[in-house]
């Protein structure tokens, strides 16, 4: 008791010593506390405190709304049946990846492929693409089959498109599961006797379980929180994040869209809390270590060939659908006239498009290098540190995960432009660009931070202590020491920000002014109008502009070495 005591003194003792330490410190509090836990507690105070007296008054008005009530059950629909495609989906091409003897580097390179578009693309271009070829001018349903309506727009165009965006994630969540499987176990139940439907249904699929609902609740968060596929292809199946926008934009309800944001905050964190803190355990409890022995691919053909086939026709499909969005920006009327033009990007520059991309770019690379840098402190912090509060920075970091962007941008409303700051500097905040680069760091905050932690675990406590006892404080230390030796999460972190920046939608498209129209705001604006052309002209810049930045990150990676390297 008495050893814990002076180990608590002396690491005390050792912070308040270190003062850079302790303002680095308190500047993150500081931070987490103004733009992450400020902006939703004041939506919930919103939400229950008008004239001065504690009411639910609110909620009871926005549940008398049969839109809203539907609303609510629409997103939970549409949540669980993508949840359930895309982790079917996912689980399938996991199980081909590590199980089945492709025998072709086109097969996998196509899966690398369909793995990484989602990563890279703007959330809403598998809604262009669905459109453009099942919609009412679609080339398949009236070109090939001659149909003047369709049943695309709304359920069934949202959750072919969430399904198809959202099942990479839960491919590359359990492609690490199930190469963690010992195949021991497997071959003694076929060594039995069972048969290999038996041994899937009866050994593998048992230990995945909870790997399973663990990418599922995964994929049912990112629906639920979906603004923008619901908005282009939803039609009028309004969904929980679209009944918020309209709520705030169409009916100018302020108080309605915030008892609204607060309904979808606590779906989501409910979501969020179980999928982090019970299913994610019992993932880790199930699956420990490594398989004793590389596995013995499957070369029987009854299993093989149509799996394999599955898997080609569903990666195709999602590649024409990607590449579609490029020929969209091309042909001069969908569903009219293909001919090949440029009126489209000639329309897009002329009418302020420069402003639009030099816009987007810059805020994007404002946010990239400071996200980065924050992610690795918080992460340095929470790893290598001992002080009150650590678990709350951890927490607050990680927090934006559970939050949609829609209830994000919501609570910026009411936090900065009325609130506390409803005077005053911070007031005056709203409506620029530096809100705007806020917004995209806490969006990507949590990403950063985990990808942080898990590179620091992997570094000794000895090789910082030594600069330590050299006399280096923590800043030299962090920055000579610490920062070299994982600088690819760094980077990493850069290239991160930077995509998800600019390629978000949801939490800023309630925050953008006439002084800064984002691409991703134009696109969406340009979709709802019907300009198709316009909107996919948009969509392939910033495709080639996402791309480009993270084939430079690599060149960057590459020119300046591996932090493995510093670290042999």
């Amino acid at each position: 008791m008495e050893k814990g005591t002076q180990s608590k003194s002396l690491d005390r003792k050792k912070l308040f010593g270190d003062p850079i330490l302790v303002t680095v410190i308190i500047a993150l509090f500081v931070f987490l506390l103004l733009f992450i836990i400020y902006p939703l507690a004041i939506l919930l105070v919103d939400s229950v405190y008008e004239n001065g007296t504690v009411t639910f008054s609110v909620f009871a008005r926005i549940f008398e709304m049969s839109g809203f009530r539907t609303a609510i059950k629409n997103t939970l629909k549409v949540g669980f049946v993508t949840g359930i495609l895309a982790t079917a989906i996912g689980f399938l091409f996991a199980y081909v990846d590590a199980y089945v003897n492709v025998g072709s580097k086109f097969v996998n390179t196509l899966f690398k492929l369909v793995s990484i578009l989602p990563v890279v693309s703007p959330p809403f271009v598998l809604s262009l693409s669905a459109i453009l070829l099942f919609g009412r001018t679609g080339v398949i349903t009236r070109n090939l089959l001659g149909l003047s309506t369709t049943k695309l727009y709304g359920m069934p165009g949202i959750v072919l498109v969430q399904s198809l965006t959202f099942f990479p994630v839960c491919y590359l969540m359990l492609k690490g599961l199930l190469k963690n499987v010992d195949p021991s176990l497997e071959e003694a139940a076929r060594n039995i006797g069972a048969s290999r439907w038996k041994v899937f249904t009866s050994v593998t699929l048992p230990l995945l379980l909870p790997g399973l609902g663990n990418a599922f609740l995964v994929t049912f968060i990112e629906s639920v929180a979906d603004f923008a596929n619901p908005m282009i292809i939803g039609g009028n199946y309004d969904t929980l994040a679209t009944s918020i926008y309209l709520q705030l934009t169409g009916a100018y309800d302020k108080s309605g869209a915030t008892a609204m944001a607060v309904v979808l905050l606590f779906i989501s964190m409910g979501l969020f809390i179980l999928e982090k803190y019970w299913l994610e355990r019992k993932s880790v409890a199930t699956l420990t270590g490594k398989a004793s022995r590389e596995r013995v691919r499957m070369d029987d053909k009854s299993v093989r060939i149509p799996l394999v086939a599955i898997s080609i026709l569903i990666s195709l499909f999602v590649i024409v659908l990607y590449v579609l969005v490029v020929f969209g920006s091309l042909f001069r009327i969908w569903g009219r006239d293909y001919a090949l033009s440029m009126r489209w990007y000639q329309y897009v520059f002329k009418n302020n498009g420069y402003k639009v991309f030099l816009d987007s770019i810059w805020l994007s690379l404002i946010a990239s290098p400071l996200t980065a840098l924050l992610s690795i402190i918080i992460a340095y912090l929470v790893v290598k540190r001992k002080f009150a509060g650590k678990g709350f920075m951890e927490f607050a970091a990680m927090l934006a995960m559970a939050v949609p962007g829609t209830v994000l941008g919501v609570g910026f409303i009411r936090g900065f432009n009325s609130g506390l700051f409803h005077t005053g500097a911070m007031q005056t905040l709203y409506g620029t660009g530096a809100i705007l680069i806020i917004v995209f760091i806490v969006r990507s905050l949590p990403i950063g931070t985990r990808s942080g932690i898990a590179a620091l675990r992997q570094i000794d406590k000895s090789i910082e202590e030594s600069a330590y006892d050299l006399g280096a404080n923590s800043l030299k230390v962090f920055t000579t020491v610490t920062l070299p030796l994982i600088k690819d999460s760094f980077f990493s972190g850069l290239v991160t920000t930077f995509v998800r920046s600019i390629t978000a939608i949801s939490a800023i498209i309630l925050l953008v002014t006439p002084q800064y129209v984002l691409i991703t705001v134009r696109i969406n604006e340009h979709a709802e109008k019907g300009n198709y052309g316009i909107a996919c002209a948009y969509a392939t810049i910033l495709i080639i502009i996402t791309y480009t930045a993270i084939m430079l990150m690599n060149l960057l990676t590459g020119k300046f070495g591996k932090s493995k390297k510093i670290a042999e």
